[in-house]
This record gives C-alpha cells, sequence and structure tokens, in this order.
C-alpha cells in the first residue's frame, strides 16, 4: 500500500477541479494545469468539490508503483494553481550580478560576457537585490528546471564558495594547500 496514495488531497476554496475523460483540470487563481490520469488503473473521486481521492482498481506491483507519484503530480498542480511555488537563489562572488531586460535575465558571473537567460512562459523572475532572484510560478517542476539550468551557468566553486546557489544551501568546502 502506498503510505502518501492513500491521503486524500483537499482542494482549496479559490481552485476548481474537473474530470473531462481522463483528464483532470485543475484552474486557480495562479493558472492552469491538466494532468493525464490512468482511469484503466485508477479510480479518482471528486467529493463535494473539496477533496479528490485516488485509489487503484487492482493493487499489483505496477499500481503500487504509480499510486503515490500520480496522487502527488495532483496535489502539486492544486497547491500551483492556488499558492504557486517560489525559489531563491544567491549570486555568491565578487562583481557577480543580475539584472531584468525585458523577458531576459542578464546575469554578469565572473565571465568575460554577460549571459542572456531567456525566461520561459510561465514564470515570473523578481531581481530582489542585484544578487538575489526569485523566481516563481505554478508549475512546480517548471520552476525547478529554471532554477537547475540558472544554478549549472556558474557551479559552485569549493575552495572559495563562489558561484549560484539557493538560498540555504549548504556548501562544503575543501581545505587548501598547506605549506
Amino acid at each position: 500500500m502506498s503510505k502518501i496514495g492513500k491521503i486524500n488531497i483537499s482542494i482549496p476554496e479559490k481552485v476548481k477541479v474537473a474530470l473531462a475523460g481522463s483528464i483532470i483540470n485543475i484552474e486557480g487563481p495562479l493558472g492552469k494545469k491538466s494532468i493525464n490520469v490512468d482511469l484503466e488503473m485508477f479510480k479518482l473521486d471528486i467529493i463535494d468539490g473539496k477533496e479528490i481521492s485516488i485509489k487503484p482498481k487492482k493493487v499489483d506491483q505496477n499500481s503500487k508503483r504509480l499510486w503515490g507519484m500520480n496522487r502527488s503530480l495532483i496535489n502539486n498542480a492544486v497547491i500551483g494553481s492556488s499558492k504557486g511555488y517560489e525559489k531563491i537563489l544567491e549570486l555568491v562572488g565578487v562583481g557577480y550580478r543580475a539584472a531584468l531586460k525585458g523577458n531576459q535575465l542578464n546575469l554578469q558571473l565572473g565571465y568575460s560576457h554577460d549571459i542572456n537567460f531567456d525566461i520561459p512562459e510561465g514564470i515570473k523572475i523578481a531581481v530582489e537585490k542585484q544578487t538575489t532572484l526569485k523566481i516563481t510560478g505554478s508549475d512546480k517542476q517548471l520552476v525547478g528546471e529554471v532554477v537547475s539550468k540558472i544554478k549549472t551557468l556558474r557551479k559552485i566553486e569549493p575552495y572559495k564558495g563562489k558561484g549560484v546557489r539557493e538560498k540555504g544551501q549548504y556548501v562544503l568546502k575543501k581545505e587548501g594547500k598547506k605549506k
């Protein structure tokens, strides 16, 4: 039995959930999301428009594996359309800074050239300070993907800790050369 799959998903007041065939449509103040659910394998119930429950029709190895994942995908879409997701990045290093130019994020990360990062649709990036970025969006996967791409532009250097990191991320520093 799936521990995560058994838990019902509560729907906030502002979010509307509708089942059209095998596609579940979730619409809220921050956006829309459609998720394809295999109704041959799972039974999906919307209880009074306040809760969603997902149960396998036949419990076997394959349905156990997918039960918790499908529940998490639906829950992430409900949370994303009501509250949204946000991640904060910090630029650590001398001369490292960021600025918004239209639909592009201009990053100066210690290279001989500036890096222009195209902001995908559905993502909002706010530059709070020159060294702090706030990435928000309604799709958890897309927010994480954008954060990951920005982090790979300047990986954290293990000796001084320079680079792009998430807020609160622990950096294991190496010890330098000894005489």
